[in-house]
C-alpha cells in the first residue's frame, strides 16, 4: 500500500423521521418503542396485515347484515328510514380499512354513525377494538365512556321489537365494555411478548459482549507474559551485539560465543513472536515480578491442590519437563491450573486425573478428567468465561481444546499443543 490514502467520504446517515403529534395520527406506545418506521403507517402492508384487515372487514359486514336484518323487522322503523340505515352502515364498513391510518379519527366518527345506524355496528366494534389495541389507554377511555354514554340515547330514538328498554342498554352496555376488556388484553400480550423479545435479544448481546471481552483478557494476558521473555532475549541481544561492536579485537572463541547466543536468542524470540501475532498488548506488566510458571512447576500446582483437599492424580509422560519451551509449558500449566480450580468448584470430593504426554515435532497432549461428584453439586457463579480463555489461549498457541460432559456424568478438558523439534 502507498504512504497516503484518499479520504474516504462518510455515507450520510438517516435521521429518525419525527413522530406525527396530531392525537387522530399519533402512533402507539409499542410502536413507537419497537417499530417506529411502521409506527406512522408509512409501511406497506404485510400479508398477515391484509388479511387481519380482511377479518375485520368480514366481521364489521357479518355484524352489519345481522343489524340490518333487524331493522327491517323492526315496526319501530320506517322503510324509508331502513334503507339510510343500511346505506351508511355499507359505508361505515367500508371505512374500516381505514383502521390502521387513523384509529382514533375513525372510532370518534362511528360513535355517532352507530347511533344513527345499527347497520353500522359492527364497524364501530371493530374501530373501537383497533382503539384499545393499538392506542394508550387515555384515548380507550374517553372514547369508550361516550360510546357506553350514547348507548341509551340510540335505543330511545330505535327501540328493539324483541326486548325491552333495560335490557337492551344492558347488552350494550355489555358488548362495548367485552370489546374495550379483549381489546386491552390483546394489547398487554403484545406488550409482554415484545418485552419478552427485547430481553431476550439484550441477553444474547449481552453474553457476546462477554465473551469477546473474555477473549480480548485472555489475548491481553498472553501479550503481557509474552512480553517478559521478549524482552529478556531482546536484552541479550543487545548486550552481546554491543559486546561484539565495541571489542572487534576480542577472542575468537569469545566471538563464537557470542555469535551463537544472538542466533539462539534470535531464533526463540522469532518463535515468540509467531504466537502472539495479532495479539495486542494492553496494560502493564505483572508488578509482582514473580517467574512465569512453566511445565515443570505443574507437580507443584497439583501437590498445592492435594493440601487444599483435592484428590489429584498426575500422570505425566513427559520425559523432562524442564526442555519443554517456556511458552509452551505455560500454556499447558495454565490450563491445568483453570482445570483443576473448575474441577474443585463444580465436582467437590470427585477424583480428578491430570494426564500429560508428549514429543518435540509430535506435540504436547493434555487431559484433566474427573466422574461425577459424589455428593449435590452446588451452585457456583459463573458462565464459562474461564474456558472461553482456555480456548483462545490454546488458539493462539497454534493448538486446540476442547471441552464437555463425560459418558458417567463427569467432565473432560482435552488439549493438544504444537512442540516444535
Amino acid at each position: 500500500m502507498s504512504g497516503t490514502e484518499p479520504p474516504r467520504r462518510s455515507e450520510p446517515v438517516a435521521e429518525p423521521q419525527p413522530l406525527a403529534r396530531s392525537p387522530w395520527t399519533l402512533p402507539s406506545s409499542i410502536a413507537r418503542e419497537f417499530d417506529p418506521g411502521r409506527a406512522g403507517g408509512r409501511a406497506r402492508r404485510t400479508v398477515r396485515d391484509w388479511i387481519v384487515d380482511f377479518a375485520c372487514f368480514l366481521a364489521a359486514v357479518l355484524i352489519g347484515m345481522v343489524g340490518a336484518d333487524a331493522v327491517g323487522r323492526n315496526p319501530h322503523i320506517s322503510p324509508g328510514y331502513a334503507e339510510f340505515d343500511q346505506v351508511l352502515g355499507a359505508l361505515a364498513c367500508a371505512a374500516v380499512w381505514l383502521r390502521r391510518r387513523w384509529p382514533v379519527g375513525l372510532a370518534i366518527a362511528m360513535v355517532p354513525v352507530s347511533v344513527a345506524s345499527d347497520t353500522a355496528g359492527g364497524a364501530a366494534v371493530v374501530a373501537l377494538f383497533t382503539v384499545a389495541v393499538h392506542r394508550p389507554f387515555r384515548y380507550v377511555a374517553w372514547i369508550g365512556a361516550v360510546s357506553l354514554a350514547v348507548i341509551p340515547l340510540t335505543y330511545w330514538l330505535r327501540p328493539d321489537a324483541t326486548m325491552s328498554y333495560l335490557a337492551t342498554i344492558a347488552f350494550g352496555v355489555m358488548l362495548t365494555a367485552l370489546v374495550i376488556g379483549w381489546g386491552m388484553f390483546v394489547r398487554s400480550r403484545r406488550e409482554l411478548l415484545l418485552s419478552l423479545r427485547d430481553r431476550a435479544v439484550r441477553a444474547e448481546n449481552e453474553a457476546a459482549l462477554r465473551a469477546e471481552q473474555a477473549q480480548r483478557l485472555a489475548r491481553e494476558a498472553i501479550a503481557r507474559e509474552m512480553h517478559d521473555v521478549l524482552a529478556h532475549r531482546l536484552t541479550l541481544l543487545s548486550v552481546h551485539a554491543g559486546a561484539l561492536e565495541f571489542r572487534p579485537d576480542a577472542p575468537r572463541a569469545e566471538i563464537v560465543r557470542a555469535a551463537g547466543v544472538i542466533r539462539e536468542s534470535s531464533h526463540e524470540a522469532l518463535q515468540d513472536l509467531r504466537q502472539v501475532i495479532g495479539v495486542l498488548r494492553g496494560g502493564d506488566t505483572d508488578a509482582s515480578g514473580r517467574p512465569q510458571p512453566t511445565l515443570a512447576a505443574l507437580g507443584a500446582l497439583v501437590a498445592e491442590c492435594r493440601e487444599a483437599g483435592m484428590k489429584v492424580v498426575l500422570d505425566s509422560r513427559v520425559t523432562d519437563p524442564g526442555d519443554v519451551p517456556a511458552a509452551l509449558g505455560r500454556t499447558a500449566y495454565r490450563i491445568a491450573q483453570e482445570a483443576l480450580t473448575n474441577a474443585r468448584k463444580h465436582a467437590p470430593g470427585a477424583e480428578v486425573t491430570v494426564s500429560v504426554a508428549g514429543l518435540p515435532g509430535e506435540g504436547l497432549t493434555m487431559s484433566v478428567t474427573n466422574p461425577a461428584p459424589p455428593g449435590d453439586v452446588p451452585r457456583v457463579p459463573g458462565s464459562g468465561q474461564g474456558l472461553i480463555g482456555l480456548t483462545e489461549r490454546a488458539s493462539l498457541a497454534g493448538g486446540r481444546l476442547s471441552h464437555g460432559p463425560g459418558p458417567d456424568g463427569g467432565f473432560r478438558l482435552e488439549a493438544w499443543l504444537p512442540w516444535a523439534p
